[in-house]
Protein backbone atom coordinates (compact mmCIF):
# COMPACT_ATOMS: atom_id res chain seq x y z
CA UNK A 1 0.00 0.00 0.00
CA UNK A 2 1.56 3.24 -0.73
CA UNK A 3 2.09 5.63 2.11
CA UNK A 4 1.72 9.33 2.92
CA UNK A 5 2.19 11.23 5.82
CA UNK A 6 2.22 14.82 7.49
CA UNK A 7 5.32 15.55 9.22
CA UNK A 8 5.54 18.82 11.78
CA UNK A 9 6.46 19.40 15.58
CA UNK A 10 3.59 20.09 16.99
CA UNK A 11 1.25 17.37 14.94
CA UNK A 12 -1.12 15.37 17.25
CA UNK A 13 -3.46 17.74 16.13
CA UNK A 14 -3.28 17.51 12.56
CA UNK A 15 -6.58 16.65 10.42
CA UNK A 16 -4.67 15.76 7.39
CA UNK A 17 -4.98 11.89 8.11
CA UNK A 18 -8.67 11.57 8.54
CA UNK A 19 -8.89 14.39 5.11
CA UNK A 20 -6.75 12.32 2.83
CA UNK A 21 -8.22 9.25 3.95
CA UNK A 22 -11.60 9.98 3.40
CA UNK A 23 -10.23 11.56 -0.15
CA UNK A 24 -9.23 8.42 -1.26
CA UNK A 25 -12.19 6.87 -0.33
CA UNK A 26 -14.27 9.24 -2.51
CA UNK A 27 -12.01 8.81 -5.33
CA UNK A 28 -11.43 5.10 -5.16
CA UNK A 29 -7.85 5.46 -4.20
CA UNK A 30 -5.83 2.97 -2.09
CA UNK A 31 -3.51 4.55 0.52
CA UNK A 32 -2.35 4.64 4.25
CA UNK A 33 -1.76 8.28 5.74
CA UNK A 34 -0.35 8.39 9.34
CA UNK A 35 1.04 11.50 11.51
CA UNK A 36 4.94 11.89 11.86
CA UNK A 37 6.07 14.37 14.98
CA UNK A 38 9.22 15.43 13.71
CA UNK A 39 12.47 16.96 16.19
CA UNK A 40 13.12 20.54 15.85
CA UNK A 41 16.62 19.50 14.60
CA UNK A 42 15.82 16.32 12.88
CA UNK A 43 13.54 16.98 9.99
CA UNK A 44 16.43 15.90 7.12
CA UNK A 45 16.56 12.26 9.23
CA UNK A 46 13.24 11.94 9.27
CA UNK A 47 12.47 12.41 5.57
CA UNK A 48 15.01 9.89 5.11
CA UNK A 49 13.61 7.60 7.66
CA UNK A 50 10.13 7.65 5.79
CA UNK A 51 11.64 7.37 2.53
CA UNK A 52 13.86 4.32 3.78
CA UNK A 53 10.11 2.26 4.31
CA UNK A 54 11.31 -1.47 4.15
CA UNK A 55 8.68 -1.84 1.17
CA UNK A 56 9.27 1.09 -1.03
CA UNK A 57 5.71 2.21 -0.27
CA UNK A 58 6.70 5.56 0.92
CA UNK A 59 5.07 8.23 -1.96
CA UNK A 60 5.02 11.91 -0.26
CA UNK A 61 4.11 13.45 2.59
CA UNK A 62 2.69 17.24 3.60
CA UNK A 63 4.82 19.21 5.47
CA UNK A 64 3.32 21.84 8.33
CA UNK A 65 5.14 24.56 10.50
CA UNK A 66 7.85 24.49 11.36
CA UNK A 67 9.52 22.33 8.56
CA UNK A 68 8.48 24.67 5.35
CA UNK A 69 11.96 25.87 4.63
CA UNK A 70 13.62 22.45 5.81
CA UNK A 71 11.68 21.18 3.33
CA UNK A 72 12.50 22.98 0.57
CA UNK A 73 16.17 22.47 1.44
CA UNK A 74 15.23 18.60 1.34
CA UNK A 75 13.58 18.55 -2.38
CA UNK A 76 16.25 17.70 -5.46
CA UNK A 77 13.60 19.59 -7.53
CA UNK A 78 10.71 22.38 -6.54
CA UNK A 79 7.97 23.61 -8.94
CA UNK A 80 7.97 27.46 -9.87
CA UNK A 81 5.81 28.53 -7.07
CA UNK A 82 7.41 26.86 -4.35
CA UNK A 83 11.29 28.13 -5.86
CA UNK A 84 9.36 31.83 -5.53
CA UNK A 85 8.16 30.92 -2.12
CA UNK A 86 11.65 29.08 -1.23
CA UNK A 87 9.05 27.27 1.19
CA UNK A 88 7.76 23.80 0.36
CA UNK A 89 5.07 21.87 2.08
CA UNK A 90 4.25 18.92 -0.19
CA UNK A 91 6.96 15.93 -1.25
CA UNK A 92 6.72 13.68 -3.70
CA UNK A 93 8.90 10.72 -3.74
CA UNK A 94 9.57 9.92 -7.55
CA UNK A 95 12.21 7.74 -9.50
CA UNK A 96 14.46 10.77 -9.59
CA UNK A 97 14.68 11.88 -6.27
CA UNK A 98 12.25 14.31 -4.39
CA UNK A 99 10.14 16.95 -5.81
CA UNK A 100 9.20 19.68 -3.61
CA UNK A 101 5.73 21.76 -4.32
CA UNK A 102 3.81 24.62 -2.02
CA UNK A 103 -0.24 24.00 -2.44
CA UNK A 104 -0.52 26.01 0.45
CA UNK A 105 -1.40 29.34 -1.83
CA UNK A 106 -3.82 28.14 -4.65
CA UNK A 107 -5.60 26.64 -1.22
CA UNK A 108 -6.25 29.78 0.55
CA UNK A 109 -7.06 31.56 -3.33
CA UNK A 110 -9.38 28.97 -3.68
CA UNK A 111 -11.28 28.57 0.01
CA UNK A 112 -11.45 32.51 -0.83
CA UNK A 113 -13.06 32.48 -4.27
CA UNK A 114 -14.86 28.97 -4.02
CA UNK A 115 -15.77 28.40 -0.09
CA UNK A 116 -15.70 31.89 0.81
CA UNK A 117 -17.04 33.45 -2.31
CA UNK A 118 -15.24 36.66 -1.94
CA UNK A 119 -13.23 37.79 -5.27
CA UNK A 120 -9.90 38.93 -5.12
CA UNK A 121 -9.51 40.61 -8.67
CA UNK A 122 -8.99 44.68 -7.84
CA UNK A 123 -8.99 44.13 -3.77
CA UNK A 124 -6.15 45.35 -0.98
CA UNK A 125 -4.78 42.68 0.44
CA UNK A 126 -3.12 42.51 4.06
CA UNK A 127 -0.55 39.69 4.51
CA UNK A 128 0.39 39.27 8.21
CA UNK A 129 3.50 37.47 8.80
CA UNK A 130 6.99 36.56 6.12
CA UNK A 131 7.37 32.90 7.45
CA UNK A 132 6.98 29.77 5.53
CA UNK A 133 3.15 29.96 5.43
CA UNK A 134 2.80 33.39 4.19
CA UNK A 135 5.71 32.57 1.87
CA UNK A 136 3.29 30.15 0.10
CA UNK A 137 0.35 32.21 -0.25
CA UNK A 138 2.09 35.66 -2.01
CA UNK A 139 2.50 34.58 -5.36
CA UNK A 140 -1.10 33.10 -5.45
CA UNK A 141 -2.60 35.87 -4.26
CA UNK A 142 -1.39 38.09 -6.87
CA UNK A 143 -1.94 35.68 -9.63
CA UNK A 144 -5.57 36.08 -8.58
CA UNK A 145 -5.58 39.69 -9.15
CA UNK A 146 -5.36 41.63 -5.96
CA UNK A 147 -4.30 45.14 -6.73
CA UNK A 148 -2.20 45.39 -3.90
CA UNK A 149 -0.39 43.09 -1.59
CA UNK A 150 1.49 44.45 1.89
CA UNK A 151 3.72 41.77 3.71
CA UNK A 152 3.62 43.01 7.24
CA UNK A 153 5.95 41.72 9.51
CA UNK A 154 8.14 41.99 13.06
CA UNK A 155 11.14 41.53 11.75
CA UNK A 156 11.27 44.21 8.38
CA UNK A 157 13.88 42.90 6.71
CA UNK A 158 12.32 39.40 6.24
CA UNK A 159 8.93 40.88 4.64
CA UNK A 160 11.47 42.89 2.59
CA UNK A 161 13.06 39.72 1.01
CA UNK A 162 9.70 38.20 0.22
CA UNK A 163 8.66 40.94 -1.35
CA UNK A 164 11.67 41.04 -3.85
CA UNK A 165 11.70 37.89 -4.70
CA UNK A 166 7.93 38.51 -6.35
CA UNK A 167 8.66 42.12 -7.30
CA UNK A 168 8.23 40.50 -11.21
CA UNK A 169 5.46 38.76 -10.62
CA UNK A 170 3.39 41.40 -8.96
CA UNK A 171 4.35 43.58 -12.09
CA UNK A 172 3.37 41.39 -14.49
CA UNK A 173 -0.21 41.38 -12.59
CA UNK A 174 -0.04 45.69 -12.69
CA UNK A 175 -0.05 44.77 -8.96
CA UNK A 176 1.57 47.37 -5.95
CA UNK A 177 3.38 45.29 -3.31
CA UNK A 178 5.43 46.35 -0.58
CA UNK A 179 6.73 45.09 2.96
CA UNK A 180 5.91 46.98 6.01
CA UNK A 181 6.12 46.68 9.72
CA UNK A 182 3.86 44.80 11.92
CA UNK A 183 3.03 47.52 14.43
CA UNK A 184 3.21 50.44 11.47
CA UNK A 185 0.85 48.95 8.72
CA UNK A 186 -0.05 51.63 6.87
CA UNK A 187 -4.06 51.47 4.98
CA UNK A 188 -7.11 49.70 5.42
CA UNK A 189 -7.95 46.32 3.57
CA UNK A 190 -10.45 44.29 2.21
CA UNK A 191 -9.01 41.06 2.69
CA UNK A 192 -6.41 40.71 5.78
CA UNK A 193 -4.48 37.22 6.07
CA UNK A 194 -2.77 35.80 9.55
CA UNK A 195 0.25 34.15 8.28
CA UNK A 196 1.59 34.42 11.66
CA UNK A 197 1.92 31.50 14.83
CA UNK A 198 0.69 33.95 17.22
CA UNK A 199 -2.98 32.21 17.20
CA UNK A 200 -1.05 28.52 17.95
CA UNK A 201 1.10 30.47 20.36
CA UNK A 202 -2.50 31.73 21.72
CA UNK A 203 -0.68 35.37 21.45
CA UNK A 204 -2.76 38.59 20.49
CA UNK A 205 -3.67 39.98 16.86
CA UNK A 206 -0.39 41.30 16.06
CA UNK A 207 -2.19 44.46 14.26
CA UNK A 208 -4.72 47.27 14.57
CA UNK A 209 -8.50 46.57 13.78
CA UNK A 210 -7.68 49.94 12.08
CA UNK A 211 -6.17 47.90 8.95
CA UNK A 212 -10.14 46.20 8.49
CA UNK A 213 -12.31 47.85 5.99
CA UNK A 214 -16.12 47.49 6.67
CA UNK A 215 -17.33 44.10 5.97
CA UNK A 216 -13.34 42.96 5.22
CA UNK A 217 -12.89 39.21 4.90
CA UNK A 218 -10.21 38.06 7.71
CA UNK A 219 -8.46 34.65 7.37
CA UNK A 220 -6.58 33.09 9.93
CA UNK A 221 -4.28 30.23 8.16
CA UNK A 222 -4.93 27.92 11.67
CA UNK A 223 -8.61 26.72 12.73
CA UNK A 224 -9.83 24.96 15.77
CA UNK A 225 -9.37 26.38 18.84
CA UNK A 226 -5.78 28.21 18.03
CA UNK A 227 -8.09 30.62 15.43
CA UNK A 228 -10.70 31.45 17.84
CA UNK A 229 -8.54 34.69 18.82
CA UNK A 230 -8.40 36.40 15.36
CA UNK A 231 -11.93 35.54 14.44
CA UNK A 232 -13.31 36.94 17.64
CA UNK A 233 -11.41 39.82 17.43
CA UNK A 234 -12.70 40.28 13.55
CA UNK A 235 -16.01 39.75 14.14
CA UNK A 236 -15.93 42.67 17.34
CA UNK A 237 -14.38 44.66 14.54
CA UNK A 238 -16.69 44.43 11.95
CA UNK A 239 -14.79 41.68 9.60
CA UNK A 240 -16.35 38.77 8.28
CA UNK A 241 -13.88 35.92 10.22
CA UNK A 242 -12.82 32.62 8.42
CA UNK A 243 -10.36 30.09 9.93
CA UNK A 244 -7.96 27.76 8.01
CA UNK A 245 -10.03 24.73 7.73
CA UNK A 246 -11.14 25.98 4.40
CA UNK A 247 -7.17 26.68 3.09
CA UNK A 248 -6.25 23.26 4.56
CA UNK A 249 -9.16 21.27 2.80
CA UNK A 250 -7.91 22.96 -0.50
CA UNK A 251 -4.31 22.98 -0.19
CA UNK A 252 -4.83 18.84 0.54
CA UNK A 253 -7.16 18.60 -2.72
CA UNK A 254 -4.19 19.87 -4.56
CA UNK A 255 -1.78 17.77 -2.66
CA UNK A 256 -3.97 14.89 -3.11
CA UNK A 257 -4.30 15.30 -7.71
CA UNK A 258 -0.64 15.78 -7.62
CA UNK A 259 0.00 12.64 -5.74
CA UNK A 260 -2.97 10.72 -7.29
CA UNK A 261 -3.65 12.30 -10.93
CA UNK A 262 -7.06 12.11 -9.72
CA UNK A 263 -9.29 15.44 -8.00
CA UNK A 264 -11.04 15.15 -4.67
CA UNK A 265 -14.45 16.85 -3.79
CA UNK A 266 -12.94 19.35 -1.88
CA UNK A 267 -16.20 21.09 -0.58
CA UNK A 268 -17.89 18.10 0.17
CA UNK A 269 -15.24 16.95 2.53
CA UNK A 270 -14.93 20.68 4.15
CA UNK A 271 -18.51 20.59 5.15
CA UNK A 272 -18.53 16.81 6.55
CA UNK A 273 -15.08 17.71 8.11
CA UNK A 274 -16.87 21.00 9.67
CA UNK A 275 -19.62 19.14 10.62
CA UNK A 276 -17.61 16.63 12.59
CA UNK A 277 -15.95 19.55 14.45
CA UNK A 278 -18.61 20.63 15.89
CA UNK A 279 -20.07 17.50 17.40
Amino acid sequence: MDLYCVMGNPIEHSRSPWIHARFAELTGQTLDYGRRLVPLDGFADAVAAFRADPAGAARGCNITVPFKFDAAAAAQHVSERAALAQAVNLLAFRDDGVHGDNTDGIGLVNDILLNAGVALQGRDVLLIGAGGAAAGVLGPLLDAGARRVVVANRTLAKAVSLVQRHAALALRHHAEIEAQQLDTVNGTFDVVVNGTASSLAGGAVPVAASVLKPGALAIDMMYGPAAAGFMTWAKEHGAVPRDGLGMLLEQAAEAFEIWRGVRPPSAQVLAELRALIAR
